[in-house]
């Protein structure tokens, strides 16, 4: 079991570092499009290819970023039934989901999208709208995503076997630390405050 734990610690953290990572796309996007409106309303010019990256930084941003949420314990439950639930029957349920319902689900979509991502990548697919992007670079995102969003399954499922077995605490239970937002606020008044000196 200490094994399998490291392991979901492992998993916790590279899906932590890349969730974080992906809240700076927000930020990039936010200045792209910002960027976009301004030179259309003021030179009367605008470009597909512009338009295109913010939907793909979108797309990864809200793929790269669910497995963070699944660990952070912030995806849609149903409250009415698992506020309840004691601890220990939230954990049964979690088992029972991520084992017939989220797994299951997560490699179905994976395979299903390596042929579609193999196949724009071999005709190098490219957008229908003039100047528009490479369609391959996004699509990569689906099998890496999920890849991602299955790894984080499989360690949930570790943290809720561990926690029945009286292994570690309540993994379901809230943190109560800064939340990403806070954190991402203050990584931003840290740059500032260091490119101020």
């Amino acid at each position: 079991m200490t094994l399998l734990l490291k392991l979901s610690q492992l998993i916790d953290w590279i899906n932590e570092r890349i969730g974080k990572g992906a809240f700076w796309l927000i930020l990039l996007m936010t200045l792209i499009s910002a960027g976009n409106a301004s030179v259309r309303f003021a030179f009367n010019y605008s470009s597909n290819g512009l338009l295109e990256i913010q939907w793909y930084l979108f797309a990864a941003v809200f793929i790269l970023c669910a497995p963070y949420t699944l660990q952070k314990n912030e995806h849609v439950r149903i409250d009415v039934l698992t506020s309840r639930l004691s601890p220990r029957g939230l954990a049964v349920i979690d088992i029972i989901g991520t084992l017939f319902f989220l797994l299951p689900m997560v490699v179905l979509v994976l395979w299903l999208s390596i042929p579609l991502v193999v196949d724009s990548y071999h005709i190098n697919e490219m957008s229908a709208n003039e100047g528009g992007l490479l369609r391959w670079p996004v699509k990569i995102l689906l099998p890496l995503g999920f890849a991602l969003l299955a790894l984080q399954g499989l360690s949930e499922l570790i943290k809720r076997i561990a926690f029945l077995a009286g292994r570690i605490g309540d993994p379901n239970a809230k943190d109560t630390g800064p939340s990403a937002e806070e954190e991402l606020a203050a990584a931003i008044a840290a740059a500032k405050a260091k490119e101020s000196k």
